[in-house]
């Protein structure tokens, strides 16, 4: 038998306002010691430096991570232009500049090249895996690598000030994976100026927004207490950006077994994913087939 874990057996999302300094898995194991949680995971990583929204998952809320880290998020993030680094943030060493300043109409019209769907090529200074090894490790180490492009839905990418010819803010909606420092890069690359992050805000990540976040003093000052968890979310708000399904008595049943059980009839169509519930809460997540939910995730009953 596997070794029991310890803590909590408690359910839901508390959305974190995170620090700048702190990473991200940090964060999370700020979070399960203050709630005393015996699972705990994050639904996208911000790089130690960012601010912003880091859902943080609780139990079963867990099992609906894919469904924040796949959804639409949108970062605030300042450009000093003039300046390349080798980490494509402030932290990194400047290894090109130029004293080319582009216009607000220039910026804005080279923009519209990174909307839609885009091959963007990962920082070297990342997390991203190069034979078996995260690229961080081997950029540290000075080996040679290449980066492989991957794709990244831009949904919306603004200029939204320019408070001096050096620097821009930008706000930016995208999909999974996407890599702020590489469009800052790419964007100055684009200009001919060169261009890095300074600094790097996430303001909501599918249905959590940061103004509705704790911060992390707030987490510790309520550590252990009643007060922080009223501030935890159901997790069938994970789920947001699926189709919810009433199943039947029976049929929650049959799901929690991790059968199929029948639900009630809607506009879902054949082979869509959804989820069912039951007295408003999650009971799975599944394909929907014939009057029936096929479950892939079952959620356990409280």
């Amino acid at each position: 038998m596997g070794r029991k874990r310890k803590g909590r057996d408690i359910s839901g999302w508390l959305v974190v306002d995170k620090p700048a300094g702190m990473t991200s898995t940090a964060v999370v194991n700020k979070v399960r010691w203050a709630m005393n949680a015996a699972k705990a995971g994050h639904a996208g990583t911000l790089d130690p430096e960012a601010t912003g929204v880091l859902a943080v998952a609780l139990g079963e809320a867990t099992k609906t991570v894919p469904y924040i880290t796949d959804a639409l998020k949108a970062y605030v993030f300042t450009v000093r232009l003039g300046q390349a680094t080798n980490t494509d943030d402030a932290e990194g060493e400047v290894i090109a500049e130029s004293d080319a300043r582009p216009s607000d109409d220039g910026i804005k019209a080279a923009l519209g090249g990174f909307l839609g769907e885009i091959m963007q090529v990962p920082p070297k200074f990342s997390a991203v895996k190069i034979n078996g090894q995260r690229a961080y490790k081997l950029a540290r180490e000075g080996e040679d690598f290449e980066v492989e492009a991957r794709p990244l839905w831009v949904d919306e990418l603004l200029l939204v000030d320019r408070p001096d010819p050096d620097h821009v803010v930008l706000e930016m909606t995208c999909g999974k994976g996407g890599y702020v420092r590489s469009i800052a890069r790419d964007l100055g690359a684009a200009l001919g100026c060169h261009g890095h992050v300074t600094k790097l805000r996430r303001i909501w990540s599918g249905p959590f927004e940061a103004e509705d976040g704790v911060t992390l003093e707030q987490i510790e000052e309520m550590a252990k207490t009643e007060a922080l968890d009223a501030h935890l979310r159901p997790l069938e708000e994970g789920l947001a950006d699926l189709p919810e399904l009433k199943c039947t008595p029976e049929g929650a049943v049959r799901l929690r077994n991790g059968n199929p059980g029948m639900v009630l009839a809607s506009d879902v169509e054949y082979g869509d994913e959804a989820w069912a519930s039951f007295d408003g809460r999650a009971v799975a997540v599944g394909v929907y087939k014939a009057g029936e939910l096929h479950p892939s995730r079952v959620f356990k009953a409280e």
